[in-house]
C-alpha cells in the first residue's frame, strides 16, 4: 500500500473516530496493512494525523481557489462554493483544519492559519487582481473569513434539517457579506476598491440563485 493510500483511509477512519480511540494497531488493522509500514511512512501516529490534516487542507485549498481564469467576481463565488463543497462533503476534516484539530497542536494550528492566510488571499485576487493587502483590508478579510467559519460549522452540524439553507442559498448569502465587507474596505483604503456594481447582478436576488460551480 502506497503513502497516498494511507492518507486516504486515515482521512476515512479519522473521520468516524477520535484521535486519542485509534491506535496504531487499530490503524494497521483497518488499513490491511503491516504496522512498520506506517511508521515507515510518517514515523508517528502523530506524524501520520498531520499528513492527513495536510492533504485535507491541500484538498481544500485546491477546490476553493481553482479557475484562476474566471473573471474576478465569478472566481469569487466559485471559491466560495468550493469552499462550502468541501466543508459539506468532508464534515469531520472541515472540522480539524478549522477548529485546530486534537487539542491545541501546534503544528496543527500553523497549518489552519496557512490555509487562512491561503483563502484570503485567493479571495483578495479575486476581488482586486492581487493577493498581498494593506493591513486593514486583510483585518477586514480575515473578519469576513472568521465568520464563513463559523456559519459553516453550524451549518455542517445540521445538515439533513429541511429549514437549513442549501449550499447555494448560504453561498449566495456569503457573497452578499463579502461585497459589504469589500465596500467597507474601500471605505477605509481607497486603492482597494470594491469590484464594481456593474459587475453584480442588478437584482439583488441574483445572489440566491444556484452558483455555478461543482455539482
Amino acid at each position: 500500500m502506497r503513502r497516498t493510500e494511507l492518507i486516504a483511509t486515515g482521512r476515512k477512519l479519522f473521520a468516524d473516530t477520535s484521535y486519542d480511540a485509534l491506535s496504531m494497531d487499530d490503524i494497521a488493522k483497518q488499513a490491511g496493512v503491516a504496522k512498520g509500514l506506517i511508521y515507515y511512512y510518517f514515523t508517528s501516529k502523530r506524524g501520520y494525523y498531520l499528513a492527513i490534516v495536510e492533504d485535507s487542507v491541500a484538498e481544500l485549498v485546491a477546490r476553493a481557489g481553482g479557475d484562476t481564469e474566471l473573471p474576478g467576481v465569478e472566481r469569487v463565488r466559485r471559491t466560495i462554493d468550493g469552499y462550502l463543497y468541501y466543508a459539506e462533503h468532508h464534515r469531520a476534516a472541515y472540522r480539524t483544519i478549522v477548529t485546530g484539530g486534537v487539542g491545541s497542536d501546534a503544528e496543527v494550528l500553523a497549518i489552519r492559519d496557512s490555509v487562512r492566510e491561503e483563502l484570503v488571499a485567493t479571495i483578495a485576487d479575486g476581488a482586486y487582481g492581487r493577493r498581498a493587502l494593506p493591513p486593514i483590508a486583510r483585518l477586514a478579510l480575515v473578519g469576513w473569513l472568521s465568520g464563513v467559519e463559523g456559519a459553516t460549522l453550524d451549518w455542517i452540524g445540521a445538515l439533513g434539517d429541511p429549514d437549513q439553507p442549501d449550499r447555494a442559498r448560504l453561498g449566495a448569502l456569503l457573497v452578499r457579506q463579502l461585497r459589504a465587507t469589500l465596500t467597507v474596505i474601500e471605505e477605509f483604503v481607497p486603492e482597494c476598491p470594491a469590484p464594481p456594481a456593474s459587475e453584480e447582478p442588478s437584482d439583488q436576488r441574483g445572489d440566491l440563485v444556484p452558483v455555478t460551480g461543482s455539482p
